[in-house]
């Protein structure tokens, strides 16, 4: 069981949620559509409504984590669901809200997606679908999405796509893409045949390594991003 009573919540800037965005997008987890956010004190940092592949430092937004009625100019409209979760998890310190392919098909299959393999257990000990493929462009509609991740790590959308939580917005990347591997290894593991989900002791065994093993596995996906030659450097 995880501790969430005292969560250390590290800092992030406008430049970690930039490079977040852009790996998002390099790795294909987003077209036209996608989000980044970290928590910021009060506030949240969050990127706009644009293609995720340009954000820049400069652009990335901030939002009282008290809005209610109205968000700023240029926000996504499903900024919504980002309060909504950093209201309901202390412990989360970003969000990454993205498209992978195979969640739209998992999310169709099933209502709890079960770890397969050691790190799909990094997603938590189970990932479950929000059973509604509305946009969650209302603080109503964004609430009850997050009344269905108050554990774990990541959520899959009926229809929707996914939204994963990190410490920081790059291991919120990092976990988007575990729960994009995660839905492609269950949909080949239900094609071939009866699935053989890990034990509870197995998904124990790999979770309590998680805060080791993650911060890894995002240095690894931003320095293959910076070797393409994009030219990114992040600024505070």
């Amino acid at each position: 069981m995880i501790d969430r009573s005292a969560p250390q919540v590290p800092s992030a800037g406008r430049g970690d949620v930039a490079e977040a965005a852009n790996v998002l997008a390099r790795l294909g987890l987003v077209t036209a559509y996608g989000h980044v956010s970290a928590r910021a004190g009060q506030s949240m940092l969050i990127t706009p409504a644009a293609d995720l592949a340009c954000v820049t430092a400069s652009s990335v937004l901030e939002v009282p984590l008290t809005a209610s009625a109205v968000l700023p100019a240029g926000v996504p409209a499903e900024a919504w669901v980002h309060l909504a979760l950093y209201r309901a998890r202390p412990d989360a310190g970003a969000v990454a809200r993205a498209q992978p392919r195979g969640a739209f098909a998992a999310a169709a299959t099933t209502t709890s997606l079960v770890p397969l393999h050691g790190q799909a257990a990094w997603l938590g000990e189970a990932v479950p679908v929000h059973d509604c493929a509305m946009l969650l462009r209302s603080p109503d509609l964004a609430e009850r999405a997050a009344r269905s991740l108050l554990a774990g790590d990541a959520l899959l959308l009926r229809g929707n796509g996914a939204i994963t939580l990190g410490a920081t917005p790059g291991v919120a990347v990092a976990r988007m893409r575990l729960l994009a591997d995660a839905c492609q290894v269950y949909l080949a593991a239900r094609a071939a045949g009866p699935i053989s989900p890990l034990s509870a002791d197995e998904i124990a065994s790999w979770r309590a390594a998680g805060d080791e093993l993650l911060p890894r596995l995002w240095q690894h996906l931003r320095s293959n991003f910076r070797s393409a030659g994009t030219g990114y450097s992040p600024r505070p």
